[in-house]
């Protein structure tokens, strides 16, 4: 079994798919694309992901999978020897879901549009309303974390490999205060732990240098 991965190693929600990958002992075939060179946007990827975004898998089969918690989802619910990371009783599952949805349209949203400055608009600073959003972001995070051990509920599930991949690159942007934050100061040195978390950091760090070669 392999899967072919198409990626950009710094992305967090590429980052989000190798971790699960690697808790599930799945083999990625991993194929880097340079969009900065447009590769992207070539007819060939474009015939394949129309939306020319990253994460996107292609199983053996052609079967085709785009979008890190769609993915995700799937990878658990195929090869997944048991349900923990996703789930099948339905609120625990609605749970997790509802901290995936979190994670794509407001967490990474949040930070998405202040990467995009900085890499894009030639932006070179972190202002005030750029800590505000974040600071939201991880006050949030902080509340869903009240009375649980993990991000859902008690134990580890993908909403947990997919909002450490955000919130590691906020956490670049906006360091995580564990002073007002001390629930999500904990969670993410504990979710950052898990071994399956590691094969993550190569990707984590390309961003850090990435972001930080342009600020001033």
């Amino acid at each position: 079994m392999a899967i072919t991965l198409y990626m950009v190693a710094p992305s967090p929600a590429v980052r989000a798919v190798q971790i699960t990958a690697k808790a599930l002992g799945i083999e990625l075939k991993e194929k880097p694309l340079n969009f900065l060179e447009g590769e992207h946007l070539k007819p060939e990827y474009l015939k394949i992901n129309p939306q020319h975004t990253v994460p996107t898998i292609v199983e053996d089969d052609g079967f085709t999978l785009w979008d890190s918690n769609a993915i995700n989802a799937y990878l658990v619910s195929k090869y997944g020897k048991n349900d923990s990371l996703y789930p099948k009783d339905l609120k625990k599952r609605a749970l997790v879901d509802q901290r995936l949805h979190f994670n794509n349209g407001v967490a990474f949203a949040t930070g998405l549009k202040i990467i995009g400055a900085i890499l894009r608009a030639g932006k070179t600073t972190i202002d005030d309303k750029d800590q505000e959003d974040l600071n939201r972001v991880y006050a949030f995070i902080e509340a869903f974390l009240e009375g649980k051990q993990w991000i859902a509920g008690d134990c580890v599930t993908i909403a947990d490999y997919n909002l450490y991949a955000t919130v590691s690159a906020m956490n670049v942007l906006v360091p995580i205060d564990g002073k007002k934050y001390p629930k999500v100061a904990a969670w993410y040195k504990k979710v950052d732990a898990l071994p399956e978390v590691e094969v993550s950091k190569k990707g984590l760090g390309m961003f850090e240098a990435m972001i930080k070669g342009k600020l001033k």
